[in-house]
């Protein structure tokens, strides 16, 4: 298939309006200020949300685009990444071609409408994935991937984006739920319980260890179960499941073909100050520390790879133990998206520790790419 560029699939006048609005400042917005709006979810503020998120909306995406059609290394010309340049497009035209939002009727029809676009762009990452893949498999093999400086920060910056969007239209949606959750504020639950969520993550990563290895190691908890902080629960989850999920994969691996009785993992959730820190630790082996600078890209994975051109990319619930490499860098990303972090730091021959570092005060503005 011949590789399109946007103007052959687009007309000229959107495309030079994706590049017109692809040169606006974007707005970002702290998790404090995200709870405090959405406290009172009325009329009047759904009305300027949707405002907001009109304009908002259509400036991330069309910067995407633009970026989607200038990657190094003929990336952009890969059909997987075609395939996600169109939607992000479509989605540029769908909020533009909106007409401007005066009154209720008018706000509703846009959550319809951003919905619609929250949902097109479901499968984005798997997507991505594959477009990376299709490069890697063409390029020469002397390349190392630590020279593809270029990819890995378009990445980052493609996928923090994409939390943003993602967080900026759920939070809208989730406000026009008649009957919410006590605490529960869009998509932020106001007294998060991190051990309650840790928990919960912990059981979904075994249920699919035990799918897959047959066994899985046990996994303690260390925390106050009654200790809350203003988060959101879906990310948290989908972190602490990627550190669990690996570690239960190391220590499997380790120990199964062992007379030993498998290492449990361990979890820590303590509360500071400025943060809340959740260790994940492990007695996997470790990984090498000539290797520890990898765990964070994109085209890294010590696991086999279970994309491949022909799969569906639809399956929402096709979870490996091993996924397609992105685990890591992408629940970095949703760790800094609100002011925190995510270090590794391994001891090679024994295990690996994960800090997951929340930062509590909720001030820090989104990181805009």
């Amino acid at each position: 298939m011949a590789a399109k560029k946007a103007c052959e699939t687009f007309s000229k006048s959107l495309i030079e309006e994706v590049h017109r609005w692809g040169c606006l400042k974007q707005t970002g917005v702290s998790l404090r200020y995200m709870m405090e709006f959405g406290s009172k979810p009325t009329d009047k503020n759904l009305l300027i949300s949707a405002q907001f998120l009109h304009k908002e909306l259509a400036i991330r995406i069309a910067r995407r685009a633009i970026e989607l059609e200038n990657l190094p290394y003929g990336l952009s010309q890969k059909p997987a990444v075609l395939k996600v340049r169109d939607w992000y497009v479509d989605s540029f035209r769908d909020l533009r071609a909106f007409p401007n939002i005066k009154n209720v009727n008018d706000e509703q029809d846009f959550t319809e409408m951003i919905k619609a676009i929250k949902v097109r762009h479901n499968n984005v990452v798997p997507t991505m994935a594959l477009g990376v893949q299709q490069l890697k498999k063409r390029m020469d093999p002397k390349i190392v991937y630590e020279d593809l400086v270029e990819i890995h920060q378009f990445l980052d910056r493609f996928c923090m984006s994409r939390i943003g969007i993602r967080m900026l239209i759920g939070q809208h949606v989730e406000l026009h739920n008649p009957n919410p959750p006590p605490h529960v504020v869009g998509y932020i639950h106001t007294k998060m319980s991190p051990v309650e969520v840790a928990r919960n993550a912990s059981e979904d990563a075994r249920a699919i260890c035990c799918r897959e290895y047959g066994s899985a190691p046990d996994v303690h908890i260390y925390g106050d179960p009654d200790f809350t902080f203003p988060y959101v629960p879906a990310h948290l989850h989908l972190m602490v499941f990627e550190l669990v999920k690996n570690s239960l994969r190391a220590v499997q691996e380790r120990f199964m073909d062992s007379d030993k009785v498998a290492p449990p993992i361990r979890i820590i959730v303590a509360d500071g100050i400025e943060d809340v820190t959740i260790k994940v630790s492990d007695e996997g082996g470790g990984i090498a520390r000539s290797g520890l600078p990898k765990i964070f890209t994109y085209l890294y994975s010590t696991a086999r790879n279970p994309l491949d051109e022909h799969s569906d990319l639809g399956i929402g619930d096709n979870v490996t133990m091993a996924g397609y490499g992105y685990g890591l860098p992408i629940s970095r990303l949703y760790a800094r998206y609100f002011g925190g972090d995510l270090q590794i730091i391994s001891m090679e021959g024994y295990g690996t520790d994960a800090y997951l570092h929340l930062s509590r005060l909720g001030d820090s503005q989104e990181p805009l790419p």
